[in-house]
């Protein structure tokens, strides 16, 4: 069991481990938050860490702070990010819900370092903490952690998927296949105009995210404790925001009203409905993936996906589409993780949201999962995309529905008679068209011709 010392805060004093670096205020509300094993998310404490390095740095341009002690700070903060996580910055999730816990945890542990550097007591709230509150720097590194992740993860691999998506749609450009509606035959398309048709949803989808990114470039920093700055020099924001766009390379800028991003969370809240279509778009292509490969003797056979496991514990030989079933079931977490986030904003009480921990946790998990889910696609659907062209002309050939493209010449009906006989007695439209019709072979097979039929009539 660990050493224990005594720490002091407002409260009076209270035990804390002698091998970790957080004081007071992380012990108590270690001690009232004991609900999972989930910890605020990683990607926002690195964010935070990073703002409180930029606030040291503005705060020393402006006489606020000494140079010595900042640059004390600045130290603790890059050896804070080498430290174990898990048991320096280990507070729960569900916690006082403007993240105050977890800003109090990193102001601990920097002015703990800070003062072993400087030798020279740094206090946690007096002097890292300078011109923040926990209400505009927890919504800030949500911010910022939101759009790291989308730039550094996200966005990487929903291109190599749509590069990938475009490549296979111009090399199966004139495959030819029976198209559905209602999940029944219609008319021909290619499989090239199926993948484009992917494609570009998906790419709506990104656009869409990358649409809700800017108002998160917005940044509340300067807004304090009801976003009117009090405590905070009217210069910190602007410089506190220049020295993260020069670290991190993105445009961030001051919120011209941080309030608005302490007390309200529309914002995140469009960014997670923004992330839902991605998921929605990869449970569309996953469920048709899931269709298409069926079989491989009673269903619709039209591609073969790689095999890469056993699929049954009593059905010997059996394989089952794994990667789109997973896949599936990552899109249904994102958009639950939507529904979340639907009720934390609903949480902006007047001047405070106080679902801030959750939203943050919700927004990086469905950026993680999303981007695996990406990936896989990309590297174990698509890698070895196999299309049956032998079964899918065969299942063209007998489709009645191709009797539509008769309706100009023969009318509707007797096309719907055509129809209906070529299913009847399975038989060929061309073959009854034959019979019916006095159209000759040449003419009809022109009219019928499938390539014709599934290239786009402008």
């Amino acid at each position: 069991m660990s050493k224990m010392r005594i720490e002091h805060d407002s409260m009076g004093k209270i035990e804390v481990p002698n091998d970790v670096y957080y004081q007071a205020q992380t012990q108590r509300a270690l001690n009232n938050f004991q609900f999972s094993d989930r910890r605020f998310p990683t990607p926002a404490l690195l964010a935070l860490l990073d703002i409180k390095s930029v606030a040291a740095q503005a705060n020393s341009q402006l006489d606020l702070l000494d140079n010595a002690m900042a640059t004390a700070i600045q130290q603790a903060i890059v050896a804070s990010k080498k430290l174990d996580f898990s048991k320096h910055f280990p507070l729960d999730l569900f916690q006082t819900g403007s993240g105050t816990s977890s800003n109090m945890n990193i102001n601990e542990v920097i002015a703990s370092l800070a003062s072993v550097i400087l030798q020279v007591k740094v206090h946690p709230n007096d002097h890292v903490n300078m011109g923040q509150s926990s209400n505009d720097v927890v919504p800030a590194c949500i911010h910022i952690s939101t759009v790291r992740h989308l730039k550094a993860q996200l966005y990487p691999v929903i291109t190599d998927l749509s590069d990938k998506l475009a490549d296979l749609a111009i090399q199966h450009s004139n495959l030819v296949k029976t198209g559905r509606t209602h999940l029944m035959d219609a008319m021909p398309i290619t499989l090239g105009q199926e993948l484009l048709c992917w494609q570009q949803q998906l790419n709506a989808a990104q656009a869409k995210i990358q649409q809700a990114e800017l108002s998160l470039l917005n940044l509340p920093l300067g807004g304090t404790a009801v976003g009117t700055g009090v405590n905070c020099d009217p210069r910190f924001a602007k410089l506190a925001c220049d020295y993260l766009q020069q670290q991190d390379q993105i445009p961030w800028q001051t919120a011209v009203m941080p309030a608005l991003y302490m007390s309200s969370q529309d914002h995140t809240l469009a960014m997670a409905s923004a992330l839902k279509g991605v998921a929605v778009t990869l449970l569309k292509i996953a469920n048709d993936l899931r269709w298409m490969n069926s079989g491989p003797v009673a269903g619709l056979q039209e591609i073969s996906l790689t095999a890469l496991q056993p699929g049954s514990s009593i059905m010997p030989g059996k394989v089952n589409p794994v990667i789109p079933e997973a896949i599936a079931m990552i899109a249904a977490e994102v958009i639950g993780n939507e529904a979340t986030i639907t009720i934390a904003a609903q949480s902006g009480n007047f001047q405070l949201n106080v679902m801030l921990p959750l939203i943050a946790d919700k927004l990086l998990s469905s950026i993680d999962l999303l981007t695996h889910a990406c990936q896989a696609m990309t590297d174990k659907v698509f890698a070895e995309f196999t299309p049956n062209a032998e079964h899918l002309t065969q299942a063209l050939e007998k489709n009645p529905i191709l009797a539509t493209a008769l309706n100009s010449v023969v009318g509707y009906d007797m096309a719907a008679k055509i129809a209906k006989r070529a299913d009847k007695e399975h038989k060929s439209v061309l073959a009854i068209a034959l019979e019916e019709t006095k159209l000759g072979e040449d003419e009809l097979k022109a009219i019928l011709d499938p390539l014709h039929l599934a290239k786009p009539h402008k």
